[in-house]
């Protein structure tokens, strides 16, 4: 009951973002996703600037719910069948596709044959940040098929980071603010800033739900990409800014005009450059970058959201840094893991979770 054997081939790591589209020469950016790390530990402390402090804030501390576990199962367009031997079986709309993911160590539950059936299989580099290649055991398959999550109509693509276009953990905080938005409904429109945005799945959720969006990424690809699934939603009329921006340059201007927002989604790599070569190092510039969000948010905002892959860390690391950034702002603070639950080939039959990412989420209760 093995799953298919990968391509242990290496390839030599590309100079592009972590989400963009397949490319011969991806674009260089900070924001899209959290997988392509790709500059030597040489050349990142070369060009590295210095990290800037933040001081200790006056007043109490939030409260705090740890651990708290986001799990997200099944949904419409996509889930989790099969994981196990480092890989795992995903339902995307029509296509079933296999994965790298180290933390699957278990044995697969699924015969060997079922994963056999795949569409789409990624071989090649199985590190975080390697790239690679899909392979297509049945039939070729095109570079993009539809998909459709939370209503939302978006475009699936096989990129050469083995990413597919959406990262399908983030439900649950893409459900719980869709409920707060549409809770909202009657007066202003609620204001939601999506830093890193990647394929715009997040901003379009909100936007449906009636906010007014301000969509940041560092890659004119994955902007590009973004306004594409914009018009498959049906959502041109929506009220949505996509900027072609370094996040923490986009922010900083924004304190100094005096913008605020009721939530602020923050997905950042662990390392990336941004559309003029800014540097960001995760470990070193989160502290500010949560600093200015926070000086950002509306008094009575609704939540900031922080998600952090493929880092050597507890959750308790950005647990921490989120109580301190919200000391004094009351509310609560709540983290833990993302993690997706198997569902087997009918997506009903819950099985084994699967961890993704940490998370802390600052609530106004």
């Amino acid at each position: 009951m093995t799953p298919p054997k990968q391509d242990k081939t290496r390839r030599k790591p590309g100079k592009g973002d972590r989400r963009n589209a397949p490319s011969s020469k991806p674009a260089r950016s900070q924001a899209p996703r959290r997988r392509e790390e790709q500059r030597e530990p040489a050349e990142r402390k070369k060009s590295q600037p210095e990290p800037q402090w933040v001081a200790m804030k006056p007043g109490e501390r939030p409260a705090e719910r740890i651990p708290h576990i986001l799990e997200s199962a099944s949904a419409d367009g996509f889930h989790l069948i099969d994981s196990g031997h480092g890989l795992k079986l995903e339902q995307y709309g029509d296509y079933r596709i296999v994965r790298p993911e180290a933390q699957a160590l278990w044995p697969p539950l699924l015969e060997e044959k079922v994963w056999a059936n795949a569409d789409a299989v990624f071989t090649g580099d199985t590190d975080e940040e390697g790239m690679g290649r899909w392979q297509f055991p049945k039939a070729a398959l095109g570079e993009t098929w539809p998909l459709r999550i939370m209503d939302i109509d978006f475009l699936g693509r096989f990129t050469a980071f083995r990413h597919v276009g959406v990262f399908p953990e983030q439900l649950a905080h893409w459900q719980w603010m869709r409920d707060v938005l549409e809770a909202r409904r009657g007066g202003d429109r609620p204001k939601v800033l999506n830093l890193f945005g990647y394929t715009g799945v997040a901003s379009l959720v909100a936007a449906a739900a009636g906010a007014e969006v301000t969509h940041v990424d560092a890659s004119k690809k994955a902007i590009g990409w973004a306004r594409e699934n914009q018009a498959l939603s049906g959502l041109n009329d929506r009220p949505i800014r996509w900027i072609c921006d370094d996040a923490m340059k986009f922010i900083e201007r924004e304190e100094r005009r005096g913008n605020h927002y009721d939530i602020i989604l923050t997905d950042p790599p662990k390392f990336g450059r941004g559309p003029n070569g800014e540097v960001w190092q995760l470990f070193e510039h989160l502290p500010r970058m949560l600093d200015l969000c926070r000086a950002i948010l509306k008094p009575d905002a609704l939540g900031l959201v922080l998600t952090a892959y493929s880092i050597r860390a507890s959750f308790y690391s950005v647990h921490e840094l989120m109580m301190e950034t919200m000391r004094g702002f009351g509310g609560v603070v709540e983290s833990g893991e993302l993690v997706i639950r198997e569902g087997g080939l009918s997506g009903t039959e819950p099985g084994r979770a699967l961890s993704t990412s940490l998370y802390a989420r600052w609530l106004p209760q």
